[in-house]
C-alpha cells in the first residue's frame, strides 16, 4: 500500500461530535471516503457492509462502551478479511506505557485526542509510510 492508494477508511468512535469533526478532516481535508460506525458492537454487527466498503485502514476509538477498541481490534483480527488492515488507535491514552500496550495488541500507532482536523490525515499517511518502511527495510 502506498499512500496514493489509502482511499477508504473505517472510523469506530462513539462521540458524535469527534465522529463528526473526524468526517470533516478526513474527507474535505484528507479526500478519502469514511465510513464511520458508534461502537465496536455496532461495526461487528455490519460486518459484510465494512468488507464491502473494504477499508485501507481502521481507526478506533479506545474507550467505548460495550465493546472497546482494543476489543473491537480483537474481533476484527479474527476475521481473515481484515487479518492484515492496518489499525491505528484514536485516545487520550497516550502514556508511554499504554502506547506501547496498545502496539503490542497489533495498532501501528496512537493518535492523541484532542486531535488536529487540520494534520489527522497527514498523521495517517505518515503513520502508514512508516509502517511500510518498517516493513521493506
Amino acid at each position: 500500500m502506498s499512500d496514493s492508494n489509502i482511499e477508504r477508511i473505517l472510523y469506530v468512535e462513539d462521540e458524535p461530535d469527534i465522529q463528526a469533526v473526524a468526517r470533516v478532516a478526513l474527507e474535505a481535508v484528507g479526500g478519502f471516503e469514511v465510513q464511520i460506525y458508534n461502537s465496536g458492537n455496532d461495526a461487528m454487527d455490519h460486518l459484510d457492509q465494512i468488507k464491502s466498503f473494504n477499508p485501507d485502514v481502521i481507526l478506533l476509538d479506545v474507550m467505548m462502551p460495550g465493546m472497546d477498541g482494543p476489543s473491537t481490534l480483537e474481533a476484527l483480527r479474527k476475521e481473515s478479511h481484515f487479518a492484515d488492515t492496518p489499525v491505528i488507535f484514536m485516545t487520550a491514552k497516550v502514556q508511554p506505557h499504554e502506547v506501547a500496550d496498545f502496539k503490542a495488541m497489533g495498532a501501528l500507532d496512537v493518535i492523541p485526542k484532542p486531535f488536529d482536523p487540520m494534520s489527522l490525515s497527514q498523521t495517517i499517511k505518515a503513520i502508514l509510510a512508516a509502517h511500510l518502511e518498517t516493513l521493506s527495510g
